[in-house]
């Protein structure tokens, strides 16, 4: 290889490494992004407007989120509710049945009830059968099951971010569950969801075992 080739050899690994870098720095930035983002949305523009849990004032009876794992936010709504200390709680052990819905999460509101509502790319809450069956989104019935599901956490293949939701909520509850995407699909696309999708799961404790 004579000298100018070797030079241009040099100048396309030099831009080779330059792009490489640059995309490690845009993954790396991905996560404390979303984590900023979706903090600065449940404390400004959530309904109701929540606070960290670390940060709820004594005496009080703020709604809070509970940063779990690296990273997921939960709101249990009702969590104040004086009768929920004497439901079955949800531990690593636990088989669990719940009714969701799971979003791609835009860090806006999530509208669940009314004549627009934000489509989940999956569910099976009971509620949005003949609507997902229907004519405006068209599923093949049979296709997806609006059964409850029963979901054991000591061998059940789950999200980890929606492990780390479960464990610590009470029969009946009802809950929100923010998960940036390594907590979600990491760097996978699935569904129809992009790449390094953050998630949003609503759901029901209906039953704890």
């Amino acid at each position: 290889m004579n000298r100018k080739n070797r030079g241009y050899m040099r100048m396309l690994l030099g831009a080779a490494a330059l792009l490489l870098a640059f995309a490690c720095s845009k993954e790396e930035d991905v996560l404390p992004e979303q984590q900023k983002r979706m903090e600065s949305y449940l404390t400004s523009t959530h309904t109701p407007r929540l606070v960290a849990e670390a940060d709820v004032e004594e005496g009080t009876e703020q709604p809070y989120y509970t940063p779990l794992g690296n990273t997921v936010y939960r709101y249990i709504e009702g969590a104040y509710n004086p009768d929920r200390e004497g439901r079955p709680e949800v531990t690593e052990t636990s088989t669990v049945t719940i009714i969701f819905r799971a979003y791609e999460f835009s860090f806006t509101n999530i509208v669940t009830d009314g004549s627009r509502i934000t489509l989940p790319y999956f569910t099976n809450d009971p509620d949005l059968e003949a609507l997902f069956y229907g004519e405006e989104v068209g599923l093949t019935p049979g296709v997806w099951s609006f059964e409850p599901l029963v979901l054991n956490l000591r061998t059940d293949n789950i999200l980890k971010g929606l492990r780390h939701a479960l464990v610590g909520c009470r029969e009946r509850d009802r809950v929100e569950a923010y998960l940036t995407y390594n907590m979600a699909y990491g760097d996978d696309y699935f569904s129809i969801l992009g790449k390094q999708a953050p998630v949003a799961i609503f759901f029901t404790v209906q039953r704890v075992e």
